[in-house]
């Protein structure tokens, strides 16, 4: 089969590589109907991260059920699946205890999992997903076509700007500030708006980007950044900050953003994958009472939740992909994420 092989810098092909097959049990193959590039993708694609040896890469898709093992008791063969951007059992103690993203018996795409098999890239043709009956959410039929995109969002983003939401606090009546306007941080305006926050700053200088955060339920852009944005934070609500900011990129000056955004008392919720940087500054959050929670979004624990809003068209993330390219045109696919060319990329096989 054809799948996403990272090289390097800047250096992303697709080739060909082993079939999956199945040879644990629990686990099944999956073919891919839509996968996609992840903002965090783009740290190993810059060179942030090394990449020591080239290997696949990709941890977002949805699919159809090929084949599974002969210990799979929910999951069928010809079920639409959501796979969430990891492997998880969905028993251990973390999982069940909302953290699945630390399952004991976890693990992640495009690496080998604890049973001694192969969890394939999400950016192929096949996935061998090790935990069938953990990891995968079937849908209730086979849904449309245009409902793939939003579907997809469940993998990751949709569940990882809602992880924000919940980490910050969100509730009826909160004054929230969201720092990033890519899939992830325009997700968590969504998230917001569904908890019944009052008024959602989106912090963005991208026109196309603004107008669909304003869609998704934004009811003001800021566009400023550093002391300049922190001022302009401070002075729409009562010169102190927001109660909750969301912090959706993973750099030190969108958590410096966001920590001086976020009023005394209040909570930054963060889920932007760390590309490098310093330590939370301690002294300041202490002098403050400012709360810092968040983290990888375990995402598999929302999915059932956003599920049936996505199939009822009540929120929509799927409209974060801006751009739909044939998994043969991949790397223009991460070269257009890369050039803030795209929102985000959906790829299909």
């Amino acid at each position: 089969m054809r799948a996403t092989v990272i090289h390097g810098e800047r250096d992303v092909r697709l080739e060909e590589v082993e079939q999956p097959r199945l040879s644990t049990g629990g686990d099944a193959i999956v073919r891919v109907v839509a996968s996609c590039v992840c903002g965090s993708d783009l740290w190993p694609y810059r060179g942030v991260t090394p990449t020591n040896h080239p290997h696949r890469i990709g941890h977002e898709f949805v699919g159809i059920v090929d084949e599974v093992g002969p210990d799979v008791v929910t999951i069928r063969p010809g079920d639409f699946v959501i796979a969430p951007f990891y492997d998880c059992d969905m028993t251990c103690v973390n999982c069940l205890n909302g953290v699945s993203t630390s399952c004991l018996n976890g693990g992640w795409w495009g690496a080998d999992d604890r049973l001694g098999g192969f969890a394939d890239g999400g950016q192929g043709e096949f996935v061998r997903v090790p935990h069938a009956d953990g990891s995968l959410v079937a849908t209730p039929g086979q849904p449309d076509d245009s409902l793939i995109p939003g579907l997809l969002s469940l993998a990751d983003v949709m569940g990882t700007g809602h992880h924000a939401a919940v980490s910050a606090g969100v509730t009826v009546g909160s004054t929230v500030v969201v720092v990033g306007d890519g899939a992830v941080g325009l997700c968590a305006v969504i998230a917001a708006k569904r908890l019944g926050a009052s008024r959602i700053v989106s912090m963005s200088r991208h026109p196309q980007r603004q107008a669909l955060a304003r869609e998704f339920g934004a009811t003001d852009v800021v566009e400023e950044r550093g002391d300049e944005g922190v001022a302009r934070i401070k002075a729409m609500f009562d010169g102190v900050g927001a109660d909750c900011v969301l912090e959706c990129v993973g750099t030190s000056e969108s958590m410096d953003q966001a920590i001086r955004s976020t009023r005394p008392g209040g909570t930054v919720g963060y889920v932007g994958a760390p590309g490098g940087g310093s330590a939370l500054p301690i002294r300041p959050l202490f002098n403050s009472n400012i709360g810092v929670n968040g983290g990888v979004a375990p995402v598999r624990n929302y999915v059932q939740e956003l599920l049936p809003e996505v199939l009822a068209g009540a929120i929509q993330p799927g409209r974060v992909f801006d751009l739909e390219l044939p998994l043969a045109e991949v790397a223009e696919a991460y070269a257009a994420m890369d050039e803030r060319r795209a929102i985000k990329v959906l790829l299909r096989p």
